[in-house]
């Protein structure tokens, strides 16, 4: 059978010897893992052994799409990043938008593998059959916009995609990301440092292809039907117009916004870290990613003061809080700048800000003084120094080459109790959420496979006024507790289903807007639409979807696994299960994990003591083949 959705082949990059191989991709992968995070776990731990260096030519990198990639199907043009993470040392992936994705399939592949490394500089350049790796020399040392724009001007060819790392890359900063097109971010967990130590300085895409559904009249009829839904979703239209700026007011408003490197979580200068501030004085222009009708990117420009004439898109609303509240900076234009940094340098703005607030507060408390920093003064609120040990980091001048080792590194090395202040989880800095103040992303946080994630079960607490949905769903008698966001109660059966629907989705791979508000109705929508994307029947069972999700955040466990993870791992900083909220709403609240963990893994079926998979549910998942690499 012909399956819908899919060019059936993925592509190698064989740096060693500098050649390419193409093969087909396994069919039984289809039906067993959908696409996306999918094909990439199943491959990456196959070929992958456990306890190699990420940054060794042993690792490899992947970049994998799912069926509807590149589709009618709004906001499809979303692609992942996978590879051992050069940040934690397990499993790493990192999902970015833009047009990349829906080129590599027009270029005829599903996935691409980059393994081995180069001898010097090269990037790869894919351009249908016309396959090569060319010297990048000159290339070396450039920012990731001034290398975009060399291999568009090299090519004459300006709808190139170009997935580029910056100088943060080639000195293996272990979250360095890679940039594609000069402002979206395969950001988390260190992909652009994989590529560095792999000696590629780009990737660049071009396809010429298409891609072809099952049922294409019966495709296309419910896709316009999706595109309309979007854009008479409030959320969306929200979203649209401020972008994830308006998290800031929600943030502020629950008590949730970071302060202090999460000392607290109300910020009294959050008003000009809000969308209805920063917009009319920074905003010229909205952007969209490959198939949306939505534009929640923006592009913005500072008129005046001491970072006037930055242009650039962004930050999201991580970036707002990474490089303004959680450091005490109330300007949006250190942010914007902060973040063109992030973007030119090539690294990831959660990690980079995160592990500033952990030296910052180190400072404060002695832990590091003048003589270790290099001369710099580490105070909240300096504007300039941020963006100074920003460039450090990248670089890895003086003090910066200790931070870009990321915050649970550097607290190791500097010691004397500077691990208290290295807010992570399994080595991946805290992101822009609080479990004290909403116990699902607690729960989130500690049990996520790439460490502390809030993109892969983020848990909407309200349902946003669909009670009766939610109610239906997990219980009329288990709802107050679930959307209590200050009980441990029933938050697992939450995070389990959420999970779950977010691998689906990263597994066609699209964005949050793309199918029905909130995500409680997620997994209908993927069950209605993807029979006829690809012509598998059995995708239209959301009981089908629900256990292939199960298989592949298991598989991501097992990999895990082998790296040495177990409960122990699944954990939080002491700040969020031991120092109360000390304000806001949340005033006096802190998290026990522990009784959300034992719930979480009967639901998973693992192991109460280890943490890890039961044989029988190994054998539920059919992933007894694992047990072959070990």
């Amino acid at each position: 059978m012909k399956y819908g959705g899919y060019t059936g082949k993925i592509l190698r990059v064989l740096l060693d010897a500098g050649d390419f191989r193409t093969e087909s991709l396994p069919t039984e992968w289809i039906r067993e893992y959908i696409g996306g995070d999918g094909f990439a776990a199943r491959l990456l731990y196959e070929e992958v052994p456990g306890q190699i260096d990420a940054l060794s030519p042993e690792n490899k990198l992947l970049i994998a799409t799912g069926p509807i990639t590149g589709t009618l199907w709004p906001m499809s043009g979303r692609t992942v990043f996978v590879s051992k993470a050069a940040l934690t040392g397990i499993w790493g992936e990192s999902h970015v938008g833009g047009f990349l994705g829906p080129e590599l399939k027009y270029a005829g592949y599903d996935m691409l593998v980059v393994e081995g490394a180069a001898e010097k500089p090269v990037y790869i350049l894919i351009e249908d059959n016309d396959l090569q790796i060319i010297d990048a020399s000159d290339l070396w040392g450039m920012t990731t916009n001034d290398v975009t724009a060399a291999i568009k001007d090299r090519h004459k060819d300006p709808e190139i995609q170009v997935a580029a790392i910056g100088p943060a890359g080639e000195y293996k900063v272990r979250f360095a990301a890679v940039i594609v097109n000069n402002a979206r971010a395969a950001g988390r967990t260190g992909m652009g440092a994989v590529l560095g130590s792999k000696n590629v300085k780009a990737i660049a895409i071009r396809g010429t292809g298409s891609v072809e559904v099952h049922d294409h009249e019966g495709f296309t009829e419910l896709a316009k039907r999706a595109h309309q839904r979007v854009r008479e979703n409030p959320q969306a239209q929200e979203m649209g117009r401020w972008g994830t700026w308006i998290l800031t007011a929600v943030k502020q408003e629950i008590g949730e916004l970071p302060t202090y490197n999460h000392r607290t979580g109300v910020f009294s200068g959050w008003e000009k870290l809000s969308a209805g501030y920063i917009r009319p004085r920074y905003t010229i222009s909205d952007r969209a990613c490959f198939g949306c009708s939505l534009g929640c990117k923006k592009m913005n420009y500072v008129r005046e003061g001491l970072f006037a004439g930055t242009l650039e898109e962004g930050p999201e609303y991580e970036g707002l809080m990474a490089f303004g509240s959680s450091l005490g900076i109330d300007d949006y234009p250190t942010t914007l700048k902060a973040n063109q940094v992030c973007n030119r340098y090539g690294m990831d703005i959660i990690s980079a800000g995160a592990t500033i607030g952990f030296a910052m507060e180190a400072f404060e408390n002695g832990i590091i003084d003048e003589k270790d920093t290099g001369g710099l003064r580490l105070e909240w609120g300096d504007r300039e120094m941020t963006i100074r040990l920003l460039e450090m980091m990248g670089r890895r001048e003086g003090f910066g080459d200790i931070l870009a080792e990321g915050s649970a590194k550097a607290a190791a090395k500097i010691g004397k109790g500077a691990e208290q202040y290295a807010l992570h989880v399994k080595g991946m800095e805290i992101s822009g959420q609080d479990g004290r103040t909403h116990r699902s992303i607690g729960l989130g946080h500690a049990t996520g496979a790439r460490g502390a994630d809030h993109l892969r079960s983020l848990v909407v607490v309200d349902q946003l006024g669909y009670e009766d949905i939610a109610a239906e769903r997990w219980g009329a008698d288990k709802l107050p507790e679930i959307i209590d966001p200050y009980t441990e109660k029933h938050k697992a059966n939450a995070v389990f289903e959420s999970e779950n629907s977010y691998c689906i989705r990263d597994t066609l791979i699209v964005c949050w807007y793309s199918v029905s508000w909130p995500p409680i109705f997620w997994m209908q929508d993927f069950a209605d639409m993807l029979p006829l994307a690809t012509g598998v029947k059995e995708f239209g069972s959301v009981d089908t979807l629900t256990e292939i999700a199960e298989r592949q955040v298991n598989l991501k466990r097992i990999f895990n696994a082998r790296e040495g993870i177990s409960r122990k791992d699944d954990n939080l900083p002491s700040r969020f299960t031991d120092e109360p909220m000390p304000e806001g709403p949340g005033k006096g609240q802190v998290v026990d994990l522990e009784p959300m963990l034992d719930d979480y893994y009967r639901l998973r079926g693992w192991d109460l003591e280890t943490g890890l998979p039961t044989n029988e549910t190994i054998r539920r998942l059919s992933l007894e083949w694992t047990a072959k690499y070990p």
